[in-house]
């Protein structure tokens, strides 16, 4: 027995995130645990997670959950937007609530920040050719 479909399909967060995700060079998508879940040979991006040890918790069911620079991590955990997943927080994931949180005050997410967020977890996972193709796809040399 799957998983059951943790998500709504017209929802248009996960409709601009996906447009995010799949602009990177051979990216794809796939329903994984329930969830969209975006990848080349691993993956770099999830859409919802849950809270440990509360998986009923709405906190994190629209969140980008993402694979941080390691350089960035510290950072990023102490900013009060960003949580440690469950499942994947032990491997160094962050999630950020795109809907702005429980008390989020119904704010849209920076966009530009969700694309870069994106984008640093693509280039831990994605392969140094891939990574190669995406500098020239953004027209700058490689790192």
């Amino acid at each position: 027995m799957g998983h059951p479909i943790m998500f709504d399909a017209a929802d248009p967060l996960l409709t601009r995130l996906r447009e995010v995700c799949l602009a990177l060079p051979d990216a794809g998508e796939k329903i994984s645990h329930g969830r969209p879940t975006w990848y080349t040979t691993k993956v770099f991006a999830v859409y919802g997670g849950s809270v440990k040890g509360d998986h009923s918790d709405p906190l994190l069911a629209r969140a980008l959950l993402f694979l941080p620079d390691p350089g960035e991590r510290a950072a990023l955990a102490q900013d009060e937007r960003f949580h440690v997943p469950a499942y994947y927080g032990p491997a160094g994931w962050l999630a950020l609530p795109l809907d702005g949180g429980v008390d989020g005050g119904g704010r849209g997410p920076d966009w530009d920040e969700v694309a870069e967020l994106v984008e640093s977890s693509y280039r831990q996972t994605a392969g140094g050719r891939r990574v190669a193709r995406l500098d020239d796809q953004r027209g700058r040399p490689g790192d």
